[in-house]
């Protein structure tokens, strides 16, 4: 065996090593075998065996390698390691890691994401969907509520208490319905294609709020008295968190209460005295118990020698005196009840705490973790149900309207805007359906809430803008017959509550799925904080060593699949998504190095850099998001009539994780480690193109065509045609449309002359003289005449309608 043999072999079996994660034991092992045919050869010298034994037995004596290495490197990790308030580590101990680990790690393991349970409906949650949620959305009309009572009528509000809406997170043994996560998602998401102000209503109660954590902290006492009255709607809940001076920055909160003792009910008690200031709470001006957010003070040490105690939670009656609520926020033309709530110096038993007294100062952490829940259900699924019905109305829509003498969807530019909201939903559906679906396989998945949340929400905003441009004039009239005008309006609510957008994308998805999905950052966080030195170094050096062999093989593998564009992955299915799994895989790889490289040059400046934990963070959403929709394809049996639509949202999400590493490294602040990077993971440049025209002309005739393709992608919205419901007389038209459209065709050739494709009563009667049609076809003409009208129309009002009833007040 020749020396350049022998090197050649000694490379690849470090390649190989490296790229399959080897164990140190199993690499020395291996290298130490090769050394040895080295030896038979006699390639390896005594003096490569010295150089052997000085490199690799330090690494593999236990004792030698803590002393000399591991100690010196904790040190000097804990002289560097930034400073976490208790806040931030209480948001990263919350919830629970899941799939989205497997995506940061850097070799998904594909098999498992298509093991998970697919969520079903159990019967009462189906029949549930189709009486109550069915009948409310025949109840609502849009138009009343947002326009003329800004607010739901008496009767939508009784029926909504009557059939416990506001009851589908409470057990059972309470009087609640106990809906599983993915049934509460297919309700809103119903709801939210009928009214944006009902899903809000509905959706606020069953998320963060009382219910939640009562049943999580609360004591039997408060169980027992409040979760029965909130199942029967004798209770309207809400919950405080937001201040003036403290929106995003929640743990900032200048709210406070102050232990000590006072009279209440007439007796005197040990309590707070509580002194609050909040807005932007949803259903405040008509809640009748209010969940109170707080830093509550314990100055003069009645409940032990700890003065601050922190954030802690309650249940305050509206009814007691002092308490201020009833006034309303007016947001975006949306009027969901939303408002202020304050109090000055409102005394309160100290049993009022959630939990009781013993959790005074625990609110934070009961806070994060049930919005690691509430968070991944209702904002990404109203957003998904809203842009399912408008993906419908818009392509329906599209076919029936027309300029130029043909369909405005047969326009590309329409194509374009069409696909996007066609592939969009597609991807929504699948985001709520697979975030859900950990929920109730017992999962807090905290960054998958935080994705669901912000990539849903930026979403339904996009979306809704193209669905306005297609619509033009009938979208920016308002009126009755608008069923896109409030959506509009109200994006940017969605994309404001709950975690503001900004701070989600640049600070929480990236900041919690580093340290909680990465296989060793937050071990050796938790080792460099350990006050115990003995346990603290033998748990660094396990995630040490462990972590630099991780990081090692991602760089191997990132270059290795760049090297071979990845066509040699195994993936799960041999079909049209087989490169998907592979780029995926691919850009696993490139997530986990980029962040270990991050972290190791920018140290804790990463986390001031966050443009640059932003573009991470968006690497593992795309990553998410492309996941779930491959979940979704194969869930419903991989029907081919869906590959324009799964094509459209994976190429997507692929293109834009693409794009957000280029950016990344083109702004990565080492220009020398940037260039490396580039030459790593785009040797050749980027490669990856936005889904193509061919895609997108498919994935527009779904939505402009009657097929199964389309009612999967609409599946479980409110389509039917009740004679009020907008979107369901645009199905209907929709279908009469196409079934005119040979008839059409059948007289223009009968009487020799292209007619323009309106005013179809008179082409019926055309037809009739021309004996080419029957009187049922000549009917089906004209009614199909009579609908197109009114999906082009647009509403009108005298110019005393439009004027507030107030100021006409005033003027009198």
């Amino acid at each position: 065996m020749e020396l350049f043999t022998w090197l050649v072999c000694a490379i690849a079996l470090i390649v190989f090593m490296t790229y399959n994660r080897a164990s140190l034991t199993t690499f020395s092992v291996s290298f130490a075998a090769l050394m040895v045919i080295g030896s038979f050869f006699n390639v390896i010298s005594f003096w490569g065996w010295l150089i052997f034994a000085i490199i690799i037995l330090p690494f593999n004596i236990a004792d030698v390698r803590k002393k000399y290495l591991s100690q010196p490197l904790l040190s000097a990790f804990q002289k560097i390691m930034p400073e976490m308030s208790d806040t931030e580590k209480e948001a990263i101990d919350a919830g629970t890691t899941w799939f989205e680990a497997e995506l940061f790690r850097g070799s998904p393991d594909w098999k498992k994401l298509h093991q998970y349970p697919i969520p079903r409906l159990s019967a009462e949650e189906q029949a549930f969907l189709d009486g109550p949620v069915e009948q409310v959305c025949k109840m609502i009309d849009d138009w009343e509520t947002t326009h003329d009572r800004a607010d739901l009528s008496p009767e939508v509000w009784q029926y909504l208490k009557d059939n416990k809406f506001f009851a589908m997170i409470i057990k059972k043994q309470y009087g609640g319905l106990e809906f599983c996560a993915y049934a509460q998602s297919r309700v809103l998401q119903k709801l939210s294609g009928a009214s944006t102000v009902l899903a809000s209503t509905v959706g606020v109660p069953n998320s963060l709020g009382p219910g939640e954590l009562l049943q999580h902290y609360g004591t039997t006492e408060q169980q027992d008295h409040y979760l029965p009255r909130l199942a029967r709607g004798e209770e309207i809940p809400c919950f405080a968190l937001t201040s003036p001076e403290a929106g995003s920055d929640a743990g900032a909160i200048p709210d406070f209460g102050i232990v000590c003792r006072g009279e209440f009910d007439g007796k005197e008690t040990l309590g707070m005295k509580l002194t609050w200031n909040k807005r932007y709470i949803t259903l405040a001006p008509v809640a009748t118990v209010l969940g109170l957010a707080f830093k509550l003070r314990d100055p003069d040490g009645l409940l032990g020698d700890k003065e601050e105690l922190g954030i802690t939670c309650a249940l305050i009656p509206t009814d007691i005196d002092g308490v201020i609520t009833g006034r309303r926020h007016f947001p975006m033309n949306v009027p969901f009840q939303n408002g202020p709530t304050q109090g000055n110096e409102v005394f309160v038993p100290l049993d009022f705490i959630i939990g009781g007294p013993e959790m005074a100062g625990q609110g934070w952490r009961m806070l994060v973790e049930c919005l690691s829940v509430g968070r991944a259900i209702t904002l990404p699924s109203n957003s998904a149900g809203g842009i399912k019905s408008i993906a419908l109305a818009t392509g329906a829509y599209s076919r029936i309207r027309r300029q130029f003498k043909l369909p405005i969807g047969k326009m590309e530019g329409i194509e374009e805007a069409l696909a996007r909201i066609g592939g969009n939903a597609y991807l929504m559906d699948a985001v709520t359906t697979l975030s859900t679906g950990a929920i109730d396989l017992g999962e807090k998945p905290s960054v998958v809430s935080a994705i669901s949340k912000y990539h849903l929400t930026e979403k339904m905003r996009a979306c809704v803008t193209d669905a306005m441009d297609i619509h033009g004039g009938k979208g920016i009239c308002m009126g009755k017959s608008n069923y896109l005008a409030r959506g509009y309006q109200g994006a940017p609510v969605a994309i404001t509550v709950e975690g503001a957008n900004i701070l989600t994308r640049s600070m929480i998805i990236y900041g919690q799925g580093a340290i909680r999905c990465h296989p060793y950052v937050l071990a050796e966080l938790e080792s460099a904080g350990n006050p115990n030195e003995s346990k603290a170094l033998i748990d660094f050096d396990h995630a040490l060593f462990g972590h630099i062999g991780f990081a090692i093989s991602n760089i191997v593998r990132s270059k290795w699949m760049s090297f071979t564009g990845a066509r040699f992955i195994k993936t799960p299915f041999n079909d049209e998504t087989r490169r998907y799994y592979q780029l995926m895989t691919r850009f696993s790889s490139n997530l986990a190095m980029l962040s270990d490289i991050a972290m190791l040059t920018l140290g804790g400046d990463l986390k001031r850099r966050e443009r640059i934990s932003a573009r991470l963070g968006d690497i593992l959403s795309y990553l998410y998001l492309a996941s779930a929709s491959l979940k979704r394809f194969n869930d419903e049996g991989r029907q081919v009539d869906d590959l324009p639509l799964v094509q459209w949202a994976v190429e997507d999400s692929l293109y834009r994780t693409q794009q957000a590493i280029d950016e990344l490294i083109g702004n990565f602040p080492n220009t020398v480690v940037a260039l490396a990077l580039r030459a790593i993971i785009f040797p050749l440049g980027t490669w990856l193109k936005k889904p193509s025209d061919i895609t997108d002309h498919k994935v527009a005739k779904i939505l402009q065509t009657p097929c199964d393709a389309r009612t999967r992608l609409g599946q479980g919205q409110y389509l039917t045609d009740d004679g009020e419901n907008n979107l369901g007389k645009l199905e209907t038209a929709l279908l009469n449309i196409i079934a005119c459209e040979p008839i059409f065709d059948r007289v223009c050739q009968a009487i020799d002359k292209k007619l323009p494709f309106y005013q179809l009563d008179k082409v019926a009667q055309q037809g009739l003289e021309a004996n080419v049609i029957t009187e049922q076809e000549a009917q089906l003409l004209t009614e199909a005449e009579q609908q197109r009208l009114a999906v082009i129309n647009v509403d009108d009002f005298d110019n005393d309608e439009l004027i507030s009833a107030a100021f006409a007040q005033q003027q009198k």
